[in-house]
């Protein structure tokens, strides 16, 4: 059980690293490992803080190519990367402890909301500027390698445009998590937080998705 409730955190840039550090130590108490994020930039010539000219995803994407293996649930670990670096945002990798759901963020949201008028079990829910996140259960990694989408958008999002509808994190992808700072000078907000909130059945939450996507 968590000690101090993730609450929803209002749209605004973060002050200093108190409240990210708590973020990732909730999350490390749950279970589900961290790792730093680049952040965006709010004057110079670059957008993201990352070394990439030109960046399709700033402050959207892990700082380090290595990633999936350096994430953790370690605490005094994770509360040293975010005392080093107190702008970073937060990653979760998906395909471990849970999988997500991404979706525009009018479906998002009239699913939430039928879901929620249904009695539907609903897992985590989080608000990235115009996207929706539903985090389920995760099926792991099935015996029939078609069966799941191991998602690559992230390695290279500059192609998101062409999937504007769900996308599915499994293995190999990962999300950004509140309280995680937005180029548009917002955050990722929790519209459900996880503490206490059970993971649905994916395939339950999708059914239920395919009705709200176009």
């Amino acid at each position: 059980m968590v000690g101090v409730p993730l609450t929803r955190r209002s749209k605004r840039r973060r002050h200093g690293s108190a409240e990210i550090i708590r973020a990732v130590l909730e999350y490390a108490e749950l279970g589900w490992a961290c790792v730093p994020g680049a952040h965006p930039l709010d004057k110079g010539g670059r957008a993201c803080s990352c070394d990439r000219l030109g960046c399709p995803d700033p402050g959207g994407h892990p700082l380090s190519p290595g990633w999936a293996i350096q994430a953790t649930t370690d605490p005094e670990l994770l509360r040293r990367w975010w005392e080093r670096d107190p702008e970073a945002n937060v990653i979760l990798p998906t395909g471990r402890v849970f999988d997500v759901f991404d979706v525009p963020r009018a479906a998002g949201l009239r699913a939430l909301s039928g879901m929620e008028a249904a009695g539907l079990q609903i897992g985590p829910v989080a608000e990235r500027g115009d996207r929706v996140l539903f985090f389920v259960a995760t099926r792991g990694a099935p015996e029939d390698e078609d069966e799941w989408w191991s998602c690559q958008l992230d390695c290279y999002p500059e192609t998101i445009d062409d999937k504007p509808g769900l996308r599915w994190h499994c293995r190999d992808s990962y999300v950004l998590a509140p309280p995680s700072a937005l180029r548009d000078g917002g955050t990722v907000t929790w519209l459900r937080p996880p503490a206490g909130a059970a993971l649905p059945d994916p395939l339950r939450v999708l059914d239920h998705l395919a009705d709200y996507l176009e």
